[in-house]
């Protein structure tokens, strides 16, 4: 049995009342995994986004995998912001984006491009000691 995890990823003890649902383990289909993920970030849950688009990412077509393994790291760097780590928030933020530059169009109706623009906007945003706005895939 898995262990509880907080909205942050961080591991609570069994039976804690800040424990929130996990996701499944297994790879979804990419459109499954994309509205998941995505519900995942918009309810600040960042964490299990990455864990849903990992999943997918290794088992992905070698041609997806740096979209898949970009979208993942994108989350990587929410949940370092969300632990209030600014400096790995945003150097993963870039290197997510980094990953993502190269499709600059729209796979599985991701507008890639969008999520590389935000991403870097957003590491800039906290590398100036402001926030950012809110990020979505």
């Amino acid at each position: 049995m898995a262990r509880g995890r907080d909205a942050a990823g961080r591991p609570v003890p069994a039976g804690s009342p800040d424990a929130v649902e996990l996701v499944p383990e297994q790879a979804l289909p990419p459109a499954e995994a994309l509205t998941l993920a995505r519900d995942l970030v918009a309810r600040g849950r960042p964490f299990f986004a990455h864990d849903v688009l990992e999943a997918r990412w290794k088992v992905a077509p070698a041609g997806e995998r740096e979209l898949w393994q970009g979208l993942a790291q994108v989350c990587v760097g929410l949940t370092h912001l969300q632990r209030g780590n600014a400096i790995g928030g945003a150097r993963l933020l870039r290197r997510g984006a980094g990953r993502l530059a190269g499709y600059g169009g729209a796979a599985y109706g991701v507008d890639v491009a969008g999520v590389v623009r935000q991403a870097e906007r957003h590491a800039t945003e906290v590398e100036a000691g402001r926030p950012g706005d809110p990020l979505a895939l």
